[in-house]
C-alpha cells in the first residue's frame, strides 16, 4: 500500500481526509501536526483525533522557535502588512509545508495531502512549497472530490469521525495571530460576536488605566521589553498578552483572496500590531526619507509574496538581503502607551538617529534661513509653468 503524509490539524477538513485517503485512494495515512504556536489543546487534540480515526502514525513537529526567528522576525523587519493587517496564517504556511516535505521524505511517502478546498489561499501556499522542494505527488481530497461543508459533515457522521463540537467558526491560530471566518461571519453586515475573540479584550472591558511599554530593537528585531531581555518566543507571547489586554489588534476586513474572491476575515494580532507599529516608529527616526519611501514599496511587494504563497521566490530572498542591510541601523528603543484599543507612540531614541534637535529648533542660527530663499523661489517650477501656460482661458 502506498503511503501519504497528511498535514493534519484535527479540524473537519483534515479529519475527513484520513478516511477519504484510505477509502478513495487506497493509501496508508501518516498524519503530522506542525506546532507554530497553537494553544496546547490544539496540539494534543490532533494527536488524539488521528489515533481515534485511524492514521497509521502521527507526528507532532515543534517549529515554534524557527517560526519566530526565521519568519516572524523577517516579517517585522519588512513591516509585512497585507491590505491592512499583519500576515499570520500566510506566514506560517511555508514553514508547515517545509516540515511536511521533510517528513514525507523521511517516511518514503508517495504523496503529500492537505485538507484545503478549491476556494481558499492555502492550496497555493502548501503546494507551491511542496513542488519546489520535492517531486512528491500532491493530493487534495476535499478539492478533488468537490465536497461541500455539509457533505463533509455527513461523511464524518457516517464514518464515526469525531469532530470538535465547540467550533462555531473556522479558526487558524499561531503565535503571530489568530484568524476567524465562516458561519454567520460570511454576512459582512453581521457584527462579530464577542465570544469569537480569545486574544483581545473589547475596549469596554480593557483596563481603565493605560500602560506604558518600552520596546528595544536590535537591527530591526525586538529583543527586550522595559529593559528586560527576553528570548524570541517569550517576547512575542508577552506582547500578545499585553496588547490584547488593552484591546489592541482586532481587525475586521474584506480581503482579496488569490483566486479573486472577496472574503470577510477577522484577525486578532495584538503583538504584531504593537511590534510593527513600534518598529516603523524607530525607522522614521533612523532611516532617510528616500529609504523610508523605498521601504514602503518593498514592504508591499514582500507582503504580497507571503500572502500569495511565494515565500520561496528568489525575489523574497533578494529583498531580505536589502532589508537586512537597511535594518542594521534600526537599533534603539521605542516608548508606547496602550489604552482601550489605542496605541500611541510616546518617544523613541537611537544611537543612529538622524534627528538633530539643535538644527530643527526655531531658536537655532547655525543653519542660515536666508540661504533657503533661492531653493524656495524655484521650488515647483514645472507646476508653475503648467499653470501659466496650460491653464490660460
Amino acid at each position: 500500500m502506498k503511503k501519504v503524509v497528511l498535514a493534519f490539524s484535527g479540524g473537519l477538513d483534515t479529519s475527513v481526509c484520513i478516511k477519504l485517503l484510505e477509502e478513495n485512494y487506497d493509501m496508508e495515512v501518516i498524519t503530522a501536526c506542525v506546532d507554530v504556536g497553537q494553544p496546547e489543546e490544539e496540539i494534543e487534540r490532533p494527536a488524539a483525533a488521528a489515533d481515534k480515526i485511524g492514521s497509521s502514525k502521527h507526528y507532532t513537529i515543534d517549529a515554534k522557535e524557527e517560526f519566530v526567528e526565521d519568519f516572524i522576525f523577517r516579517a517585522i523587519k519588512a513591516n509585512a502588512i497585507y491590505e491592512g493587517y499583519p500576515l499570520s496564517t500566510a506566514l506560517a504556511r511555508p514553514l508547515i509545508a517545509m516540515k511536511i516535505v521533510e517528513l514525507a521524505k523521511k517516511e518514503g511517502a508517495n504523496a503529500i495531502a492537505h485538507g484545503c478546498t478549491g476556494k481558499g489561499n492555502d492550496q497555493f501556499r502548501f503546494e507551491a512549497i511542496i513542488r519546489a522542494m520535492s517531486d512528491i505527488d500532491v493530493i487534495a481530497p476535499i478539492r478533488d472530490l468537490n465536497l461541500t461543508r455539509s457533505e463533509e459533515i455527513e461523511y464524518a457522521e457516517g464514518h464515526g469521525i469525531p469532530l470538535p463540537s465547540d467550533k462555531q467558526y473556522s479558526i487558524d491560530e499561531n503565535i503571530w495571530g489568530r484568524s476567524i471566518e465562516g458561519d454567520i461571519l460570511e454576512d459582512p453586515m453581521v457584527e462579530t460576536p464577542e465570544e469569537a475573540f480569545e486574544w483581545t479584550r473589547s475596549t469596554d472591558d480593557a483596563p481603565d488605566e493605560s500602560q506604558i511599554l518600552e520596546i528595544k530593537f536590535e537591527k530591526g528585531v525586538p529583543v527586550a521589553l522595559n529593559n528586560e531581555k527576553r528570548d524570541p518566543l517569550d517576547l512575542i507571547g508577552k506582547c500578545n498578552e499585553i496588547a490584547g489586554k488593552h484591546g489592541i489588534g482586532r481587525i475586521d476586513i474584506i480581503e482579496d483572496r488569490i483566486i479573486g474572491l472577496k472574503s470577510r476575515e477577522n484577525y486578532e494580532v495584538p503583538g504584531a500590531i504593537l511590534l510593527i507599529t513600534a518598529h516603523k516608529a524607530l525607522e522614521q527616526l533612523n532611516l532617510t526619507r528616500s529609504e523610508l519611501k523605498f521601504a514602503a514599496h518593498v514592504s508591499e511587494v514582500y507582503s504580497e509574496l507571503i500572502y500569495d504563497g511565494l515565500w520561496h521566490d528568489p525575489l523574497r530572498e533578494d529583498m531580505d538581503a536589502l532589508i537586512d542591510k537597511m535594518q542594521r541601523r534600526v537599533t534603539g528603543t521605542v516608548k508606547v502607551r496602550l489604552h482601550k484599543g489605542n496605541l500611541r507612540i510616546l518617544g523613541r531614541e537611537s544611537h543612529y538617529s538622524l534627528y538633530n534637535e539643535e538644527i530643527v529648533s526655531f531658536e537655532d542660527k547655525g543653519m542660515d534661513q536666508r540661504e533657503i530663499a533661492g531653493m524656495v523661489k524655484n521650488y515647483g517650477i514645472q507646476a508653475a509653468s503648467y499653470n501659466k501656460i496650460c491653464k490660460k482661458d
